[in-house]
């Protein structure tokens, strides 16, 4: 990315029965947005039409262009992926939604790999109507890190917000399959993605990183179970040997209920729940970044909305911080280098 040129962010425009395309015109609609960078919308002309209708913004419009070289620098861009007529059916979850989500993740992740744009934002999607023959993938975290990373455990789902980050050892599991999921060569790798982007991704010198345990209480001295003494406290000492300053394992109730997190640069979660539930509590208008990767992926830290779609009182908060993130993030590797 040459310094004198704003950086092109691809954006892909996820449920077109959801908020997505609320969120977007919403975030796209502040003028400052255009002042740091090119956004480019993958997506349906007509799907942003119909959204816009019930939008009270007057003066925001999208270029259409149709590829990536194309693109305005005075007004968003939409990259149109449909010219055929599709319906548009708010709050519902269908198949026509799930293929249009995936149309606008491969096309945006091929103008990536080509680097026609610099970074990439997801607006949320369905992760059941997505489903198909090309994309078997639990989330959009899974599918990036295939697509660019080529295998399981190259990347980490890093929950971002001012106060608060959180990464995950395990992501979209059943909760029955956690324990049985996570060892030590597994825990030492996600500490170490997670060092790293702390001080590549976010300019952190000498980063320090709270584990959670996984057992309530961190296993009550084995009463309630082993994994905190012979799987997650070996991978913090062996983190520890290697000059990544980790420390725990720490119950997680009393952990967040004390304020503890705000002595530390980032946690890692052993599992979803573990620290998604008190990162939407703590942390304001969430960014999810794909730690770990060579290319930078950001998405707003929420879902598709059904129950609100349609009613225009979304924030689009999440998504600004989220393309404002990207924008930071492609900054600090361009100062790493």
């Amino acid at each position: 990315m040459s310094e004198n040129k704003l950086p092109k962010i691809g954006i892909t425009h996820g449920d077109i029965n959801g908020i997505s395309y609320e969120v977007i015109i919403k975030a796209l609609s502040d003028n400052k947005i255009l002042e740091i960078c090119t956004p480019i919308v993958y997506g349906l002309a007509k799907a942003a039409s119909y959204h816009r209708k019930y939008m009270d913004i007057p003066d925001f419009s999208f270029q259409f262009i149709k590829n990536s070289e194309q693109t305005s620098a005075k007004r968003p861009n939409l990259i149109n992926l449909y010219e055929d007529e599709v319906k548009i059916e708010l709050g519902t979850s269908t198949k026509t939604a799930g293929q249009m989500s995936e149309r606008a993740l491969y096309a945006a992740g091929r103008d990536l790999k080509s680097n026609h744009i610099h970074a990439i934002v997801t607006a949320p999607i369905n992760k059941k109507n997505i489903q198909s023959d090309k994309f078997v993938f639990p989330g959009q975290t899974e599918f990036f890190e295939y697509y660019f990373g080529g295998s399981e455990h190259k990347s980490m789902m890093l929950l971002v917000a001012e106060n608060l980050k959180v990464g995950f050892v395990t992501n979209h599991i059943p909760v029955n399959k956690v324990a049985e999921s996570i060892n030590q060569d597994l825990i030492y790798k996600k500490l170490e993605i997670l060092n790293h982007s702390l001080k590549q991704d976010f300019a952190i010198d000498n980063p320090t990183i709270a584990v959670l345990a996984l057992n309530p209480h961190g296993g009550d001295n084995e009463l309630i179970g082993d994994e905190d003494s012979k799987t997650i406290q070996p991978a913090i000492e062996l983190a520890f040997q290697n000059h990544i300053n980790a420390f725990g394992p720490f119950p997680a109730d009393g952990f967040f209920a004390s304020g503890a997190y705000t002595k530390f640069d980032a946690v890692l979660a052993m599992y979803h729940d573990q620290g998604a539930t008190p990162f939407k509590l703590l942390g304001q208008d969430g960014v999810n970044f794909t730690a770990g990767l060579p290319i930078v992926r950001t998405s707003p830290a929420h879902g598709t909305a059904y129950d609100i779609a349609g009613k225009n009182v979304a924030s689009s908060q999440a998504m600004r911080n989220s393309i404002y993130l990207a924008i930071d993030i492609l900054r600090n590797r361009e100062r790493n280098k």
